[in-house]
């Protein structure tokens, strides 16, 4: 063995950058697909145009998912008439973002896809990263007083631990 080689059935810390190694990384040259969780929050947006200058240095694809959950208090409580109204609410939520979304892909020249899904954000941001095969998640931090003790969607998504989370304020 010669000096500054590894030891019989020691991995060598530089195998990660041959080539030749064998082995792939999910995302080792920066993210390729980018995440964005968008709602119609200040902090969501603010999420959204950071992860947009992201895609954009990073020449990466970006997809923006807005996700309309039903309250299990409205669901319990109310009549189809008040949950017909809320489904019209989160579709002119979920246009205007989409509108406002692929004007700002396209005049910042970055591939974007924009997604609506229906359910908890929390399990339909982690399917739809995984469907994508995202390499980086952003999310705007959360103002509720709750996720102090629940969890945020952030804390959740970080706890899943599959992709680096980007929390903006």
């Amino acid at each position: 063995m010669s000096p500054g080689e590894p030891a019989h059935g020691e991995r060598d810390e530089r195998d990660h950058w041959n080539v030749g190694s064998g082995e792939f990384e999910l995302g080792t040259d920066g993210p390729a697909v980018i995440l964005v969780g968008i709602d119609d929050t200040v902090t969501s947006l603010r999420a959204a145009a950071y992860a947009a200058g992201l895609a954009r240095r990073q020449r990466a694809r970006l997809v923006a998912v807005y996700v309309s959950s039903t309250s299990a208090v409205v669901v319990g409580s109310a009549g189809a008439a008040v949950l017909v109204a809320e489904a019209e609410a989160h579709d002119q939520i979920a246009a205007e973002l989409r509108a406002r979304f692929e004007e700002g892909v396209t005049d910042r020249g970055i591939a974007g896809t924009f997604v609506v899904a229906y359910g908890d954000p929390y399990h339909e941001i982690k399917r739809i990263a995984d469907e994508t095969r995202a390499d980086a998640i952003v999310v705007g931090a959360s103002k509720q007083a709750g996720h102090r003790f629940v969890g945020s969607l952030a804390v959740r998504l970080v706890r899943a631990g599959k992709w680096p989370v980007t929390v903006v304020p």
